[in-house]
């Protein structure tokens, strides 16, 4: 039986990939800061779907989080096949109103844990000439939306380039780029969501099974719905001025409040 890790595990996206992981006979390695949410869900998910799931507590914004996931990851008795790497957060303000503490920490998540657990991983997956790693990014990415965008597009851009340098070994690396999805993810950042269209928001699990069946396709980066597929190839032909001033405008909207 195959173990998955999965970073963030206990909320959104990480929750879905949890669940769906589980449901596919997969054991997992959950990891989180909340050791009593991930225990509630170990156990959960042992009692519905049969599956060993090992519990993790980290906290990937300190580098004693990311070296004990890391050292997990490199377990070569204790192998880990897929790495899902999607620990992050958002923060409430615009630039120069987040503090550099804050901005750091996102940094920090979002790029160097994500380069930290991914080398881990693919040098034990390498070794055993398979394994995969879906790195969560987002379509924030693909806009000029401040550090978070820029963190995003940090991801994209350094999984498929690691794609691009494993071809051939048996290492599938993704960089997943979803919407709007309705987690928890907007609350904690204190960002109101009343003005989002309800087209605009996709359902986490649905999101996960299309992610999947990317992975398994050897695609580099999945947007996994037709409708942000549409949107982001609007964004590629829009001049960057006219996206920029796009962006400010929707994120007065649906932005911190």
């Amino acid at each position: 039986m195959t173990t998955a890790l999965i970073t963030g595990s206990t909320a959104g996206i990480g929750a879905a990939f949890a669940r769906r992981l589980a449901a596919d006979g997969h054991n997992l390695v959950l990891v989180a800061r909340d050791t009593k949410r991930l225990r509630e869900q170990a156990t959960e998910l042992h009692d519905r779907h049969g599956i060993e799931a090992e519990v993790l507590t980290a906290d990937l914004a300190t580098d004693e989080g990311i070296e004990a996931v890391a050292a997990r990851l490199s377990d070569r008795r204790n192998p880990v096949d897929l790495l899902v790497n999607n620990a992050g957060f958002g923060n409430k303000g615009r630039y120069l109103d987040v503090s550099m503490a804050d901005e750091l920490k996102m940094l920090k998540v979002h790029c160097e844990a994500v380069l930290r657990l991914t080398s881990a991983a693919t040098e034990a997956m390498r070794e055993r000439g398979r394994g995969g790693v879906v790195n969560v990014a987002s379509v924030a990415a693909f806009v000029p939306r401040g550090t978070y965008g820029a963190s995003k597009a940090w991801v994209v851009q350094f999984t498929q380039g690691a794609a691009k340098d494993l071809a051939g070994s048996g290492v599938r690396l993704m960089a997943l780029a979803p919407g709007f999805v309705r987690t928890e993810f907007h609350e904690r950042a204190g960002m109101g969501t009343d003005n989002i269209p309800n087209w605009m928001w996709l359902d986490a699990d649905k999101l996960v099974a299309a992610a999947l069946a990317d992975l398994a396709r050897g695609r580099t980066l999945s947007i996994p719905d037709p409708r942000y597929k549409a949107l982001m190839g609007v964004v590629k032909v829009t001049p960057r001025a006219l996206l920029g001033g796009i962006t400010s405008r929707t994120g007065r909207k649906y932005g911190p409040q």
